[in-house]
């Protein structure tokens, strides 16, 4: 192919896209790389893999790890991926909804290699990066921990809102959220033409780093709540956005006493902004 990249071979059996689960398979072999690349894999490695469609990352995943977990909604996706790694025996192969999958109770009872995945990498579903991401790395008020190293393709905007600093358009409460619960890293932008079908818009790989955050929220629960007031309206200054939390003079002396200017907007504060602007209202 052309700009160097080589296109990934499909099986012949392999069951076409079903919109449904909004899939689109990846054939960019150079993208396959930057994803594993990205995960730097060792052979300790236990791998959580949602999604795992034709398997071409499923296959890379299996000679570089010491167990895949792959996770597939798809019943002849499934079945196809079963057959194309019959002879590998470190991987287990789910046939489930990862949102609503207990995890844990399920790997409970499978061998001892398949337990507690260290490294979730994954091309998800777009139209549910919102609730994977939640399901991954938990919320603020209740961060799940489980996973030392995280790498999704995703649509770009998402990635961009998901690393972007403060000060910038596409930063709001979902970069707060994200980046209080992890590290995050824009690895590289994805075209759409890295798949078959080409999805409507362009995609990125991006890798997270879950871990505490260096200054702890007080109450968890205030900060979920003031950052989502905080962003409802983004062409308002925040101390009126935040008036059902505490009345406008109160709030423009809190800003001042943080060395914020009063008339900043949501996307003007950094995360431990956020966090000591909540651990001054707790």
């Amino acid at each position: 192919m052309t700009n160097n990249m080589r296109e990934l071979e499909q099986s012949d059996m392999t069951p076409l896209p079903h919109k449904q689960f909004a899939q689109h398979w990846l054939r960019s072999e150079k993208v396959l790389n930057k994803i594993v690349t990205a995960a730097a894999l060792h052979k300790r490695d236990r791998i959580l893999e949602i999604g795992s469609g034709t398997g071409v990352l499923t296959s890379r995943l299996l000679w570089e790890s010491e167990a895949v977990v792959a996770v597939e909604i798809d019943r002849d996706l499934c079945q196809n991926l079963a057959q194309r790694i019959a002879r590998e025996d470190n991987c287990l192969l789910l046939q489930n909804d990862i949102l609503s999958l207990d995890l844990n109770t399920q790997l409970a009872a499978s061998e001892t290699r398949f337990q507690n995945p260290n490294k979730v990498i994954a091309n998800i579903p777009y139209n549910i990066t919102g609730p994977i991401l939640e399901k991954i790395l938990g919320t603020i008020a209740q961060p799940a921990a489980a996973y030392e190293l995280i790498v999704l393709l995703v649509q770009k905007e998402i990635a961009e809102r998901l690393c972007t600093p403060p000060g910038s358009k596409t930063f709001g409460a979902l970069s707060v959220r994200v980046q209080y619960l992890a590290e995050c890293e824009f690895i590289s932008a994805v075209p759409a033409k890295a798949f078959f079908p080409p999805p409507k818009v362009d995609s990125a790989i991006v890798r997270l780093r879950p871990r505490a955050f260096e200054l702890a929220a007080e109450d968890p629960k205030l900060l979920e709540s003031i950052v989502k007031m905080g962003f409802s309206n983004k062409r308002k200054m925040l101390r009126n956005n935040l008036k059902g939390v505490i009345e406008s003079n109160q709030i423009t002396q809190f800003l001042e006493q943080l060395e914020i200017n009063p008339q900043a907007r949501a996307e003007d504060l950094n995360v431990r902004d956020w966090v000591a602007l909540s651990n001054k209202l707790a």
